[in-house]
């Protein structure tokens, strides 16, 4: 997913309706609204898509549904890994690359367990490279069960294979970042950042783009940034939208992912805020805080004159 222009990929929300099903009218238009702000690819089946409290045949649906929506407009890629043999996860990324994505994305702590070492994963990772013949793979340090992070040199050495092009970093470290992009310089990959709070840094020191929570409350913003993010004329709007984006950090994760969807009902999506994670109340106090963010967007979103299309 190399591409010369910084993109966005959204870690796609899961709509459901109030009976727990999922919602697929409500899919296919928050598909289309992520395609409308300028979204340069979509993540499908993942921890925002509430990936682990699907069935395997949900999973399917989903990505297909997505990449029916999406039409060939961008690439989609999906987790195709969730734990078990690796010949068991082997078999399921084939079935998530018929589905017709670009890349099957890994999930880095379910290929070891905490305890185990690097070396242990590693081998597992080419173990798991060779069982998928020759299928486009990428990662993602999901943070559930619990974080694995890559290093710069496990990283360089999985895309000298030529199967790695993708990886959704959240190390959080950006000396990290830039050590990985040194590495994996002149490869056809792309690495983008969830962490928002240094995101024009990263995007400077040569990422791809970013994918992260906050494009589930306002895509059209991320994809501002992405592309001006490097432009001298606007450093005060850039370094404003920066900060908007660290000051709201706690109140766009706490609840999550029931406040997003709260917050594109009040944006004019006809999407439920069922989940069917366990994430804690949606009490008065969030309400208030989505109120606050709703109202703060607004007015940073005309003073940037941004289009929205909900």
């Amino acid at each position: 997913m190399e591409n010369s222009q910084k993109g966005f990929i959204p870690v796609m929300l899961t709509p459901f309706l109030n009976n727990g099903n999922i919602d697929y009218p409500a899919l296919t238009q928050l598909t289309e609204i992520y395609l409308q702000a300028g979204a340069s690819g979509l993540f499908a089946n993942c921890l925002s898509s509430e990936m682990f409290e699907l069935s395997d045949k949900e999973k399917i649906q989903v990505i297909k549904h997505v990449i029916k929506v999406a039409n060939g407009a961008v690439p989609v890629v999906a987790t195709g890994t969730f734990g078990g043999e690796i010949t068991k996860q082997a078999d399921f990324i084939k079935e998530v690359s018929d589905a017709g994505v670009e890349a099957v994305i890994a999930i880095t702590s379910l290929l070891a367990n905490e305890a185990e070492s690097d070396e242990i994963f590693n081998e597992r990772v080419f173990d798991l490279l060779h069982q998928t013949n020759e299928i486009p793979m990428g990662f993602y340090e999901c943070p559930v069960p619990y974080k694995r992070v890559l290093k710069p040199q496990q990283l360089a050495d999985f895309v000298a294979t030529g199967r790695v092009i993708y990886h959704k970093d959240t190390s959080l470290d950006l000396n990290q970042i830039k050590e990985k992009l040194k590495l994996i310089e002149g490869y056809a990959f792309g690495l983008y950042d969830a962490y928002m709070v240094h995101a024009v840094d990263s995007l400077k020191a040569g990422a791809s783009g970013v994918s992260c929570i906050q494009g589930n409350y306002f895509p059209e913003l991320i994809v501002w940034l992405c592309d001006h993010y490097n432009d001298e004329s606007l450093n005060g709007e850039v370094h404003a939208v920066q900060q908007f984006l660290i000051d709201n950090m706690e109140v766009m994760h706490h609840v999550y992912p029931v406040v997003s969807k709260y917050f594109l009902q009040k944006r004019g999506l006809n999407i439920s805020t069922f989940t069917r994670r366990n994430v804690g109340a949606f009490t008065t106090s969030e309400v208030k805080g989505m109120e606050t963010l709703f109202d703060d967007y607004t007015s940073l979103r005309n003073n940037l004159n941004i289009k929205v299309f909900i």
